[in-house]
């Protein structure tokens, strides 16, 4: 079944269900993957996103390799991808030796990368974020790059414009966001020294039952917790919206590398979706604090001409958010940290 609005279920019953969704492939993917010929390697690939990324990859374009790289410190990850034909290999990208024995795939994901506990072990942080995207750049002259970044690299925005556009300049607060102006930098760098074709991908935000920033929001009004509303306003998109726009991205690469945002088109108040669980669930949602007048906001007027809007419209992920949260179902425990404003994660 091909993923369409009119396909979408009601509710989703339980995690087997939801990696099913997330891995249903539409039509303007298929049509999209079909521009570009060769494999697809997904560098990586054991993250939040990664595993359904593959799984959507593989199911969009059957007859092709799909090849997930990771360490694989959770055997299960490895498992779950190779049921859905998804091949994997073990890499630790932190080693250039073994950067140079991967296979020269066509077409790269790129998705390596720390945030949380990044104050932990700033070094490693940008080690992760500047060192590795520097020896994958070296690696893969000759593949198209479609390499994830984040809209914190932007600078807090007014709240009552458009959000940031690709054209803004980076200038970010935390070395979190800077370390990822570093992966930005380097992948610009070596696309312009080798003509490699590639996008930056500047992901706000994917929605996922088992987190982003619905869940957190959806948990704390179930639970009575207080809600910090100083970062007041977000935008967001169902992870498979953003796995599909990442992987359409290989077929709007350019030379140089070029960044596009990638995130819901709506600006949304943050006040709201908890009143609109806290009506869902029958009770008030506690919050705390004032709304700022600037947020991490970005423009995605580039991303919508390309993609169009994503399949999954807001009301939709808050209908399927309360459902899940309200029947206690799986949580990967990691909260997106959407209300930090000094970019210490």
């Amino acid at each position: 079944m091909l993923l369409t609005r009119q396909t979408l279920p009601k509710t989703i019953p339980d995690v087997a269900a939801l990696d099913d969704l997330l891995c249903r492939p539409s039509q303007a993917l298929i049509d999209d993957l079909a521009k570009v010929e060769g494999d697809i390697m997904i560098l990586g690939v054991a993250g939040k996103m990664g595993p359904t990324l593959a799984g959507l990859a593989k199911a969009a374009v059957p007859d092709r390799r799909i090849i997930g790289v990771a360490r694989f410190s959770d055997a299960s990850v490895k498992d779950w991808l190779q049921a859905r034909g998804v091949e994997t290999i073990n890499c630790d990208l932190m080693d250039e030796k073994a950067i140079a024995a991967l296979p020269k795939a066509p077409n790269i994901v790129f998705m390596a990368g720390r945030k949380f506990g990044a104050e932990g072990d700033l070094s490693l942080t940008w080690a992760m974020n500047a060192h590795v995207p520097a020896l994958v750049a070296q690696a893969f002259p000759s593949s198209r790059i479609v390499a994830f970044s984040t809209g914190c690299i932007y600078p807090f925005v007014p709240v009552d414009g458009q959000g940031s556009t690709e054209d803004m300049a980076p200038n970010p607060p935390g070395e979190y966001a800077q370390s990822c102006v570093g992966r930005e930098r380097m992948f610009e760098h070596f696309s312009r020294k080798f003509g490699t074709p590639g996008r930056l991908f500047r992901l706000n935000y994917a929605i996922d039952m088992r987190y982003g920033v619905l869940h957190d929001i959806a948990t704390r009004v179930l639970t009575g917790t207080p809600i910090d509303v100083s970062l007041g306003h977000v935008n967001f998109i169902w992870q498979g919206d953003a796995s599909s726009q990442a992987l359409r991205c290989l077929a709007y690469c350019t030379t140089p590398t070029s960044p596009i945002n990638v995130s819901g088109h709506e600006i949304l108040a943050v006040r709201d979706l908890a009143e609109k669980f806290g009506a869902r669930f029958g009770c008030a949602p506690v919050l705390t604090g004032k709304e700022e007048p600037t947020a991490w906001l970005t423009d995605t007027s580039k991303a919508v001409e390309l993609f169009g809007l994503p399949v999954v419209d807001t009301e939709q992920l808050i209908a399927w958010t309360a459902d899940w949260v309200s029947r206690a179902m799986p949580s990967l425990g990691k909260p997106t940290k959407y209300e930090v404003r000094d970019g210490r994660y």
